[in-house]
């Protein structure tokens, strides 16, 4: 029987929930996910869950808050002015609070999220903290292969 080992290339169904119980990602529904440990797909606490698991087990992990997506940093609040807004992206956008709104990386590779929390004068509140940081998660697995 293969189990899981770090650097795994791994067929799973997963379901990831908030401490409400409403997922965040379900695959048991659709196809299964193929991932490769080690390589930033799953937050390291759940990869660390995974292994010694083997093909067939299907279990349930319930994540302390903070373990899974790190704990929330009031750093990640940051203000962005209207104007940088209107200058990088489209000057007609209209924001509110919830809006997800994706940034270019400094090197312009790839991209980040942040949550809209504020809307004030000239500026906008963005909250760059993972939308599950600082919050317990359940994190449920069926292995189906490991490579």
């Amino acid at each position: 029987m293969t189990r899981i080992q770090p650097g795994s290339f791994l067929t799973l169904h997963y379901r990831l929930a908030d401490a409400e119980g409403g997922d965040v990602v379900n695959t048991f529904a659709d196809k299964p996910a193929t991932l490769s440990l080690g390589t930033g797909e799953l937050a390291p606490a759940m990869e660390s869950r995974l292994i010694g698991l083997a093909e067939g087990d299907r279990v349930t992990f319930d994540l302390p808050a903070g373990e899974a997506f790190g704990e929330r940093n009031p750093q990640l609040l940051q203000r962005v002015s209207r104007r940088l807004l209107d200058e990088r992206g489209d000057p007609d956008e209209v924001y509110h609070p919830g809006d997800v709104v994706q940034f270019p990386t400094p090197d312009g590779q790839g991209s980040y999220a942040g949550v809209v929390r504020e809307v004030g004068e000239g500026w906008l509140l963005f909250d760059f903290n993972h939308p599950l940081a600082g919050r317990p998660v359940r994190f449920e697995v069926q292995v189906i292969g490991v490579l």
